[in-house]
């Protein structure tokens, strides 16, 4: 149904402003903005009480999906779109700028592209794109020898076709597809709301027809024991991943059996199957604390076994090393026992739980953080960072002889890309930087070499050659130094007159790297510089980073981010007057910190669905992104961690302050950080607001958590971005 038919009253609003002359971005004064109606409701903690006046905004699992809206769900619908209609007219004047935009980013896209394809249990898998469309065909072919059939080959068939299952849907996400033993059947989850709740169901491939079994509301993974047993995941109430179920193809999903369920609200878990093909694994994490259990795939109808059992702040990951060349069967496992950095260790198959008899493979190193390590017969390829930046070692078990891939760029990124094959000596690993388009190599681990295999292609004019990447380090008030990666196109003047988008993110330990964007490049053609904060709460540089911008130093993730952009201003990379800054999810809380903190340090700012009520979520274990978060942020029921995290939520934090430009993004169905987070914090920020400059909110109502799906519709949002960040920058044509 049309969102003309259900919300004629925002619809109206946005023609109404339509008509009249464009508006210009930097005032509102001919608009109003929607404002939601005040429903005071008080939490206390501790003896303390905040006003929340927006409560109300929060519908519940039920209000979302019942058949029929009542009357709260109608007026947050309507209030939603409201919003969306302001945002419009507000932007009314950069409307051809957005899709000028748009068609630009798209036009660097190859709309007929091929990935390089990837062999496993004897076939060739391949994704490819066709011309407009938004989704990619997953292809197979039976492997004929050590190089994949051409392109065209009647080899190459259609396994799964995402355009296909996306039809009729607004928003669409192929969660996983997981090939049966035999290779005769796959299975595959969606997602056609946004919410993360995936339906699985199985293709036999050997007639392109469905079997009967769907399994519905599941997490999405899945692993198989055989050609009839199957594992998957479910969800409890706050679409936590806490159910591990068994189904035998051609019963009832209703009669699947629960063979594990995660009772600790801290935790989550998956299921999968070893690369080793021996063992359906179920891994269960908190923030802090790993378990693993495992069940040969010989006996589906078992009982699984603990790896060992969970430790406090033990993280660790397990690969399983199958019996090769009169060798037995053993266990590599990545393990932060003793190790803050992390160490390699080994033991034999039955001696798992008797951490005495493990054996060190790779030594911790205090200043090097050990990533990742893919096991092959006779190499390990090991992922490290120093320093910040991915390096890529391998060495030769058979001999213990080592060798490291070589990489140039200033800011870059190099990983492990997809390896399913144990036997082999070839390596695939992925590259790119802030000016090289992602690459896919194939290393051969024994002699050293690595062949280009394919590099994203870049539609026009594109050359590296015409942009400037570097690396510099910024001072923080505590004397630490922050790395920022910087890139711009060549010919901008770094001399304080450009202006400057800086990124960070800065949480969870997830470093953000320095990777390509065709997107950006609208950008630097237009001026800007682009720079990344690795601000503490990453872990680029170890383990320590990320200790030192968590739970009581959280403030520290904050405080550094604007030490960088102090520190660019500076350096003359930006003008002072014209510094912008983005942030996502966490980011988001990052830049509702920010914008607090130094509102006058920002030109403009957008944070994408950003976690911006830390206290309230935090306080509020029904819901999703709580209880598992207790070790990022603390647990607000403890006095201390309530006031550390009151301190700096960005929605109690809000004050009468001359705000920056502000646009504000969300999805409504959103399972990681809730649309109204984002809708409550637009309101507060509008009544405080002392300057003219625009606050806007952007709520996707047939999207989650990741924005727009597809490869195209994904950059309508970013036009979106940027042509706000633009028109505040008063960049023209």
């Amino acid at each position: 149904m049309s969102l003309k038919a259900l919300f004629p009253v925002a619809l109206g609003l946005l023609a109404h402003a339509c008509t009249n002359a464009p508006q210009p971005m930097t005032t509102t004064e001919s608009l109003v903005a929607p404002v939601a109606a005040k429903r005071p409701h008080a939490i206390t903690a501790h003896g303390h009480s905040r006003l929340d006046e927006y409560h109300w905004m929060r519908l519940t699992e039920e209000q979302r999906n019942a058949a029929e809206p009542d009357s709260i769900t109608k007026a947050v619908i309507d209030h939603l779109n409201a919003e969306n209609a302001y945002t419009e007219a507000v932007l009314a004047p950069v409307k051809q700028r957005r899709e000028d935009l748009f068609r630009e980013m798209k036009a660097r896209i190859k709309e007929e592209d091929l990935s390089v394809p990837y062999r496993e249990n004897g076939y060739w898998y391949q994704q490819r794109f066709d011309a407009g469309k938004e989704y990619p065909v997953h292809l197979r072919a039976k492997s004929a020898g050590p190089r994949w059939p051409e392109e065209g080959d009647p080899a190459w068939s259609v396994l799964l076709d995402e355009n296909a299952l996306a039809e009729g849907a607004a928003y669409f996400d192929l969660g996983d597809f997981e090939m049966s033993p035999g290779n005769g059947l796959v299975a595959y989850s969606t997602d056609r709301v946004g919410r993360r709740l995936y339906d699985i169901r199985f293709r036999d491939l050997a007639t392109g027809k469905d079997l009967p079994d769907v399994i519905t509301s599941t997490a999405g993974g899945c692993a198989f024991a055989d050609d009839r047993t199957v594992f998957y995941t479910r969800k409890d109430r706050t679409l936590r991943s806490a159910y591990v179920y068994r189904h035998v193809l051609g019963t009832d999903p209703a009669q699947d059996v629960l063979v594990f369920e995660e009772k600790d609200a801290a935790y989550s878990c998956d299921v999968y199957r070893s690369r080793s093909e021996r063992f359906v694994m179920i891994m269960s994490g908190s923030t802090l604390s790993s378990e693993h259990r495992y069940l040969s795939v010989e006996q589906p109808m078992g009982e699984f076994t603990v790896f060992l059992p969970r430790e406090e702040e033990h993280e660790h990951s397990v690969m399983h090393v199958p019996p090769a060349g009169g060798r037995p069967g053993k266990w590599h496992i990545l393990t932060n026992w003793d190790a803050q950095n992390f160490r390699l260790m080994e033991c034999a198959e039955g001696e798992t739980q008797d951490k005495r008899k493990w054996k060190e493979t790779i030594a911790h190193r205090p200043d090097v953080l050990l990533e990742d390590v893919e096991t092959f017969r006779d190499h390990l390829a090991i992922t490290e960072r120093r320093e910040g930046l991915t390096h890529i070692r391998v060495r030769r078990l058979s001999d213990g002889q080592e060798h490291e891939i070589a990489f140039n760029d200033p800011a870059y990124v190099a990983y492990s890309g997809t390896n399913p094959e144990w036997d082999t000596d070839r390596l695939r690993y992925g590259y790119t930087s802030l000016t090289t388009p992602a690459s896919v190599y194939e290393h051969d681990l024994n002699a050293n070499r690595s062949e280009l295999l394919k590099q994203q292609e870049v539609v026009g004019t594109f050359s590296s050659a015409d942009y400037v990447s570097e690396r510099i380090w910024a001072p923080a008030r505590d004397g630490a130094k922050v790395p920022v990666s910087i890139v711009y196109r060549k010919g901008t003047p770094i001399d304080g007159t450009a202006p400057l988008l800086l990124y960070g993110y800065g949480s969870y330990g997830n470093s953000i790297d320095p990777t390509f964007s065709s997107a950006r490049l609208s950008l630097l053609d237009r001026g800007f510089v682009f720079a990344i904060a690795h601000i503490r709460g990453g872990e680029e540089l170890g383990r320590a980073w990320y200790d030192n911008g968590k739970m009581e130093h959280k403030l520290n993730t904050f405080t550094d981010f604007i030490d960088c952009a102090d520190h660019l201003d500076r350096m003359k990379y930006a003008d002072p007057n014209r510094l912008f800054c983005l942030g996502g999810s966490a980011g988001g809380l990052l830049v509702g910190a920010v914008v607090n903190m130094r509102p006058d340090r920002w030109k403009a700012v957008c944070a994408e669905v950003p976690f911006v009520d830390v206290v309230t979520t935090m306080l509020d274990e029904s819901i999703p992104l709580t209880t598992g978060e207790f070790d990022e942020w603390g647990d607000p029921k403890e006095k201390e961690a309530y006031e550390r995290m009151l301190s700096y939520s960005p929605y109690d934090n809000v004050k009468d302050a001359n705000y920056p430009a502000m646009l504000v993004t969300t999805g409504f169905h959103d399972s990681q950080v809730q649309y109204w987070e984002p809708a409550k914090w637009v309101q507060r920020l509008r009544e405080h607001q002392k300057a003219e400059a625009p606050i806007l909110l952007f709520t996707n109502m047939e999207a989650g958590h990741g924005g727009a799906s597809g490869r195209f519709e994904a950059l309508k949002e970013i036009a979106l971005i940027y042509a706000f960040f633009l028109e505040q920058a008063g960049v023209k044509g």
